[in-house]
């Protein structure tokens, strides 16, 4: 890959080490419903129960570990939720004995690995400032190529075993939490208060509750995030069911996601040209993901076919590449040392969309089938696009008053 020449050797490597954990991670998470039915022998309801607790605990996560980047430091918070992470996964063998202990542990599981997120993606913006949007898009991609990879050993390995699947996650966390300490060592980002690295960036500015009233920051980009992914939900809610009731294969529902890994690793010279010609800055490239969100969705809501769904697809992962990298790379632009707490904020108050989302999809599509789902998705996303506009002119106006000030 030439375009890594232009990068230290320190991001290839970190760039390798997150491959391997998004690897890892994708190895779990489409199997979970699947052991709770198969292995358990539980109910669908159960296994839903199962995952609505692992993202609670994903939102729990994301808030901490964003509030506790300057507390606790930046080497124990990531090494220290990587490795409790790998400990969560290695327990759920035992766990899984006990229907509530294993709740537990899943709980955990959520907890844990949405620990590190904030202060990994904090980490990113402080050490390379001048080539973060680059990189938070890099990664981005490299996270989809190891969810790829991971998605398609998932099978083969539940086959043998599914709690291989769950260990092989521990490994993998367990191997990035080891990357990390050394890693951090090396570079001094040991705590808040060592490390060349990181003397602009130690001190926590203000408390929380102060932080949470400069809301220009993070709440309509938070809430926009939010809409989308209860849009979000009608592929798993929406479009699953429906291919499913149409008599399809079932492998044509997996190949809409293969489109979306391949989309993600090839259109990257599609989403340059995009930012290029009309959405050059982070928040325009927010407003353009809900764009094509709502597009997309408008497509699957006309042409309720698999070439309108294919479309569909291709669409709402231009959305997808817009917005991922467009987020973090905002806040750490113009959030200064308290990027870490908007980037866990932002981080859970989106996610809460993930988790509600399916429920409100599968009650419409119980009802109706996939069109009141297709409405719902073009409505969320309308929201989504208002939200962003108003952020980014809540941030422009910002922007002009400080140049006013300054002058």
């Amino acid at each position: 890959m030439k375009f890594l020449e232009q990068y230290p050797k320190e991001v290839k490597v970190f760039l390798i080490a997150s491959l391997i954990n998004a690897t890892g991670s994708a190895l779990m998470w489409p199997l979970v419903t699947m052991y709770v039915f198969d292995e358990l022998g539980r109910s669908m309801k159960d296994a839903g129960l199962v995952i609505l607790i692992q993202s609670l605990g994903g939102i729990a996560g994301q808030l901490l570990g964003g509030s506790l980047y300057h507390k606790v430091g930046v080497n124990r918070l990531i090494v220290g939720g990587l490795a409790m992470n790998a400990l969560a996964l290695f327990a759920l063998p035992v766990a899984s004995h006990n229907w509530m202990l294993f709740m537990v542990m899943m709980g955990l599981v959520g907890l844990f690995s949405s620990l590190s997120m904030p202060a990994i993606q904090a980490f990113i913006g402080f050490r390379f400032a001048k080539q973060r949007g680059e990189l938070f898009n890099i990664i981005y991609v490299a996270n989809n190529i190891g969810v790829a990879l991971g998605t398609a050993l998932s099978g083969f390995l539940a086959d043998i075993s599914y709690m291989l699947s769950f260990v092989m996650n521990g490994a993998t966390s367990a191997v990035f939490a080891g990357f990390f300490f050394l890693y951090l060592k090396k570079v001094g980002g040991t705590s808040p208060a060592e490390g060349n690295a990181y003397k602009k960036v130690q001190s926590h500015p203000s408390s929380n509750w102060k932080l949470m009233g400069n809301t220009r920051i993070y709440l309509y980009m938070a809430l926009g995030a939010m809409f989308l992914l209860i849009g979000n939900s009608i592929w798993n809610t929406g479009v699953s069911p429906f291919i499913i009731s149409e008599g399809w294969a079932k492998k044509s529902y997996g190949f809409l996601w293969t489109l979306n890994g391949i989309l993600i690793f090839v259109a990257q010279p599609l989403i340059t040209l995009i930012k290029r010609w009309f959405a050059g800055t982070t928040t325009a490239q927010m407003t353009a993901s809900a764009v094509f969100y709502l597009s997309g969705y408008a497509v699957i809501l006309l042409l309720p076919n698999y070439p309108g769904l294919l479309l569909a697809m291709v669409l709402t992962t231009l959305g997808e590449m817009l917005i991922s990298p467009a987020m973090p790379a905002f806040i750490s632009d113009h959030a200064d040392r308290s990027a870490p707490f908007y980037l866990g904020l932002t981080g859970g108050i989106g996610a809460v969309g993930r988790v509600i989302g399916p429920y409100f999809m599968g009650s419409l599509y119980d009802s109706g089938g996939l069109a009141p789902t297709a409405w719902l998705a073009c409505g969320m996303s309308l929201l989504s696009v208002g939200f962003f506009v108003i952020h980014a002119y809540s941030n422009r106006r910002s922007s002009l008053t400080d140049r006013s000030a300054a002058a």
